[in-house]
């Protein structure tokens, strides 16, 4: 069940905000509701869990995590950094691979990216859609349906500021 969790983190948008709009480079924080088949509140459960880590296990964990342009933010939240190189891409989802997941029939306007997900390992497909708000603000869903059964994803980003300190952006 943690692969499923795993798999589905990364096709939930949590590793792939929704750029190619007219949104602000620098520092966004996305809070997500994920709903899994017998999940229950994984995510609830994942920060509890992340809190008893010793302090050198959640170290190496965050370590981890930043070399893919990733940190924990407050109250189960992430922290992404976004380029401005990466705002101004309106090809950002198209053949775009992540984990065993990839991306195809994207569609680009400026308020609006959505498009169909596939992944292997779990096996799950889906769509994926992201509304753009402003350009400090968006929502996101995904719906997918796998084996397990189904899987949705809501999350809601904002633009903290233009500097992202120590995070590196994403691997593009």
């Amino acid at each position: 069940m943690k692969r499923v969790l795993t798999g589905f983190l990364i096709a939930s948008g949590l590793c792939a905000p929704a750029f190619a709009a007219d949104i602000q480079p620098g520092l966004w924080e996305f809070r997500s509701r994920v709903n899994l088949p017998g999940m229950g509140d994984a995510m609830a459960r994942m920060q509890e869990e992340l809190k008893r880590m010793p302090p050198e296990t959640r170290r190496m964990m965050e370590e981890r995590m930043a070399s893919q342009g990733v940190a924990l933010g407050n109250g189960g939240a992430i922290k992404v950094c976004i380029t401005a190189e990466d705002v101004k891409r309106s090809d950002v989802f198209s053949g775009r691979k992540e984990g065993d997941c990839s991306y195809s029939q994207v569609a680009n306007t400026p308020n609006l990216v959505k498009g169909t997900l596939q992944c292997r390992n779990p096996k799950a497909s889906g769509q994926f859609e992201a509304r753009i708000d402003s350009p400090t603000h968006f929502t996101s869903t995904v719906n997918m349906a796998s084996e397990h059964g189904a899987m949705q994803s809501e999350t809601d980003a904002r633009w903290i500021g233009a500097d992202c300190g120590a995070l590196k952006p994403t691997a593009r």
